[in-house]
């Protein structure tokens, strides 16, 4: 099958620090070649992959240095040629967004687009319901809420390769890790709060973006005096298995509806267990009690702390494997490019319950 990957431009593919949607653009187009399938990527010049590069910006925005560019310019410029070359596909797979949808409602059914954020913001009803052709899929059934009447065609959780992270042989597990953003709804505040009653050091590798600038200085600054508390700053792929697999467990402490949660498998990749907030993907993602613990209140996460010696971290890694490989990701993914190529775009809703079934 010929299938082309829209990824988005502000970080590469996969992304050197922080960044979700790209890393998993980059996995899924790595496997979906491993798996004999002809992939071109459409991306920032910077992507490293198994796939066709079509480069459509010399690097990846965020850590371009220039201080003025254009993401709009960016992106309207790839999406322009993906549409003039988009008979070259059987299928055309972004994850943009909507952005496309205005180019490519002529050809809406040979497209899948997957949502990799939040969908309960104001003016996204209305939107989907202007551009009902296009097949969307979700990252976790919980993200659909919001847009339950949408054209919802399967849900596919993320996947990460198999060979990415790997378990040390002797993990030290003497800290709690906190990985991912600073931000109020990511809530490092409880992190720490987690760490100081259950008298754990937390270790915090964490982007803090200029939005969040404030937050940091005022909300969470203060609390890294702590000695218990150490803060990294941003990471990348090449420190996270060092860094996840020698922690006790992975705290997950979320306030928002979260898509997905790439952390968690990051973790679960590594043997580690997760500790998580019962808020979006979480029960979706961590089997409470045997991959991590899934909570509702402080109490509950601290008492969580003191049961991670319980779960198997071996058991842990083999979950990781048997739901989360890019390979398991590519497969649902190709099950539904098949459905669309096959008939024009017409398909029953997928979960990956329904698919798994059908193995």
């Amino acid at each position: 099958m010929k299938i082309a990957q829209i990824a988005p431009l502000y970080e590469a593919v996969p992304p050197k620090l922080y960044g979700g949607t790209e890393r998993i653009v980059a996995h899924l187009s790595d496997a979906l070649v491993a798996l004999g399938h002809d992939v071109t990527l459409f991306s920032s010049a910077d992507a490293q992959t198994r796939a066709r590069l079509v480069p459509v910006r010399d690097q990846a925005i965020r850590l371009d240095p220039s201080p003025l560019k254009s993401d709009y310019a960016a992106h309207l410029s790839m999406l322009h040629e993906v549409r003039r070359r988009a008979d070259e596909f059987d299928i055309i797979h972004c994850h943009v967004d909507l952005l496309h949808f205005p180019m490519f409602e002529a050809i809406a059914r040979r497209t899948v687009t997957t949502l990799h954020g939040r969908l309960d913001l104001k003016d996204l009803p209305g939107v989907y319901r202007l551009w009902p052709d296009f097949p969307l899929v979700s990252i976790s059934e919980s993200q659909r809420a919001p847009l339950a009447d949408a054209n919802w065609a399967a849900t596919v959780h993320h996947g990460l390769a198999e060979e990415l992270f790997q378990p040390p042989p002797a993990p030290r597990g003497d800290y709690l890790a906190f990985l991912g953003r600073i931000s109020p709804e990511k809530r490092p505040d409880r992190a720490i709060e987690i760490a100081r009653r259950s008298g754990r050091r937390l270790r915090i590798a964490a982007k803090v973006d200029d939005a969040d600038r404030v937050y940091f200085k005022e909300a969470i600054a203060p609390l890294l005096s702590d000695p218990l508390v150490e803060f990294i700053g941003e990471i990348g792929d090449d420190a996270k298995a060092e860094f996840l697999g020698n922690a006790a467990g992975l705290l997950f402490p979320i306030d928002w509806p979260e898509p997905f949660g790439l952390v968690m498998i990051e973790a679960m990749a590594c043997g580690t267990p997760v500790i998580a907030w019962d808020r979006g993907s979480v029960p979706e993602v961590v089997d409470d009690g045997e991959t991590g613990f899934i909570v509702g209140s402080m109490d509950e996460a601290v008492a969580a702390v003191g049961r991670l010696p319980e779960l198997d971290r071996g058991g842990i890694r083999r979950g990781f494997e048997r739901r989360f490989s890019s390979r398991v990701m590519a497969e649902r993914y190709l099950d539904l490019y098949g459905r669309l190529a096959g008939d024009g775009g017409v398909t029953p809703t997928l979960t990956p319950e329904t698919m798994m079934a059908a193995e």
